[in-house]
């Protein structure tokens, strides 16, 4: 139970990164955001529409990402993310944590 915990708040730290990270490659709207993430991770990491979304939002915000309506049918419209040019350079300084981070979490498991 307390490791399930852990796993949960670890993946919470790193969604705006894999989000970002997969933005980078190409615009898409949530869905298609949440299944790249599970199929790229082998479902070890899955991001659930209520923290995707609020994370998207929150991105948004600060001008990391923006945000377009396309029709898609009669009736049903998709909103696709973009990467904006300083969501890039945020994901940038993201993955330099993220790997200094790992590289030091690594030592120590390593003995």
């Amino acid at each position: 139970m307390v490791l399930n915990n852990q796993r949960d708040m670890f993946k919470k730290g790193c969604v705006e990164l894999v989000i970002l990270a997969v933005l980078e490659r190409a615009d898409k709207y949530g869905y298609d955001l949440m299944q790249e993430i599970s199929e790229k991770s082998g479902g070890a990491f899955c991001v659930t529409e209520g923290s995707l979304y609020p994370t998207l939002y929150r991105l948004e915000d600060k001008g990391y990402i923006s945000s377009r309506k396309l029709k898609t049918g009669k009736r049903q419209t998709k909103v696709y993310y973009h990467l904006e040019e300083t969501g890039r350079e945020y994901l940038e300084e993201l993955k330099k944590s993220y790997y200094a981070i790992n590289a030091g979490v690594q030592s120590i498991l390593e003995g």
